[in-house]
């Protein structure tokens, strides 16, 4: 009994510990040499006992409690600054690399797309096409293409759509779906009065003059189970898939880095003008792409930037929910998330992020935009990174839709 008493207060101590920890802001950590590396140097860590025989357990949260020791061993060896390279190019090639053999092996590319067109609709001011092509030679997918009335070709956005558990549609979120059942629509409309406040991001680019693109990431919409949308089905899904040596993650970034291939051979696009933008999973989808294809000039990101050090931590009374949507085996040993972004560097890059988004933790979010900023700074293009923090949750509002534009008017119509 007096055993049970002791662990009660000693547990319940950890926990005050843990939820009250006051972490300072990145902007008020000095930087070490260049400041280009590891996020985890801007700031402070909170030291961990680590003794899991005292606690009783050894994970806690769905992270393993000496989560601590783990971070204090990564080092970032690859991030700009840390690696032994002075040569930017040469360096976004070696951790280009890097990241893609992390990734493993990629589907293989189809001989031919093989478009098929599914159904056309004129809407005010441009077309809507729903077509079917050979995204790779295992297998085919549904697409939304918008076409600007006029003559081209036009700038264009690959549109990427969210994650928000939320499966049963994927480019639906971005594009107003048609030739499809009324309950898709009903879908649809309902998320994206959720998330976008109301408005179709794809619909509302293609009225301002871009061609805009979306697919569905594997799992997602039209690319989902046989047997119906089941969540709970992702994770065992990317484990065989692992088990398969392959992963499911990157399978989502091959075909983004395919489908953006795809979209610069229309006739309607203008190849080098290519845009890519998204919001949450859309927007780690848009910097990986934007980071490894370089057929993207400018990419937007909303609601999607941190570090490890914040997101995998229980010192902000959180805990990370992605799992497998953004798990790249080993990566973590040489670059963390704003090192792999900054791979874009001297690209136009626009990042938002929400003093109220439960999902990333303001110190990590700052502290990864000074890393890219630095890169940035570095190369003397820190006029074309745009981070911004706004009082809002996690979502892609109105004023977020029009900053897209107004980013995309200025890098992509220029």
């Amino acid at each position: 009994m007096l055993r049970n008493t002791i662990f009660r207060f000693a547990h319940a101590a950890l926990l005050l510990h843990l939820l009250f920890v006051v972490v300072p802001s990145a902007h008020a950590q000095e930087q070490d040499g260049r400041g280009f590396g590891n996020p985890l140097q801007q700031i402070k860590k909170t030291p961990s006992s680590d003794k899991s025989s005292e606690w009783g357990h050894e994970y806690w949260h769905e992270i393993p409690v000496y989560v601590d020791s783990i971070q204090a061993s990564l080092t970032y060896p690859l991030a700009w600054g840390n690696c032994a390279t002075d040569n930017f190019d040469e360096w976004r090639q070696k951790a280009r690399a890097k990241v893609l053999e992390c990734m493993m092996e990629a589907p293989p590319r189809a001989a031919s797309y093989d478009v098929r067109v599914i159904g056309e609709e004129q809407r005010e001011g441009y077309r809507a096409r729903k077509i079917e092509f050979a995204l790779s030679r295992w297998y085919r997918v549904k697409a939304y293409v918008l076409i600007p009335d006029g003559n081209g070709p036009f700038p264009a956005v690959n549109l990427l759509h969210d994650h928000g558990a939320h499966l049963s549609i994927g480019k639906e979120k971005m594009i107003r779906p048609f030739a499809v059942d009324s309950a898709v629509v009903a879908d649809a409309d309902g998320w994206v009065q959720t998330l976008y406040e109301g408005q179709y991001l794809g619909d509302f680019l293609a009225r301002h003059g871009y061609v805009v693109f979306s697919t569905d990431a594997p799992l997602w919409g039209e690319r989902g189970r046989k047997e119906g949308v089941d969540r709970s089905k992702y994770d065992i899904i990317a484990g065989n898939m692992m088990m398969l040596g392959r992963d499911l993650s990157a399978f989502m970034t091959y075909d983004d880095m395919a489908a953006t291939d795809f979209l610069a051979t229309l006739p309607e696009v203008d190849a080098a003008r290519i845009g890519c933008a998204g919001c949450s999973m859309g927007g780690y989808r848009a910097w990986m792409l934007a980071a490894l294809s370089d057929r993207v000039k400018a990419g937007a990101c909303i609601c999607w930037m941190g570090s490890t050090f914040a997101q995998l931590s229980n010192r902000y009374g959180r805990k990370e929910n992605g799992g497998f949507a953004n798990s790249i085996p080993a990566l973590r040993q040489y670059l963390d998330y704003p090192h792999i972004a900054s791979m874009a560097c001297p690209k136009a890059m626009l990042f938002v992020a929400g003093t109220n988004d439960k999902l990333f933790p303001l110190e990590g979010v700052e502290a990864a935009f000074n890393t890219m900023h630095s890169v940035w700074q570095s190369q003397h293009a820190d006029d074309r990174l745009e981070t911004h923090t706004l009082e809002q949750p996690h979502e892609c509002n109105l004023k977020n839709q029009q900053m897209i534009l107004e980013f995309f008017s200025k890098h992509l119509k220029e």
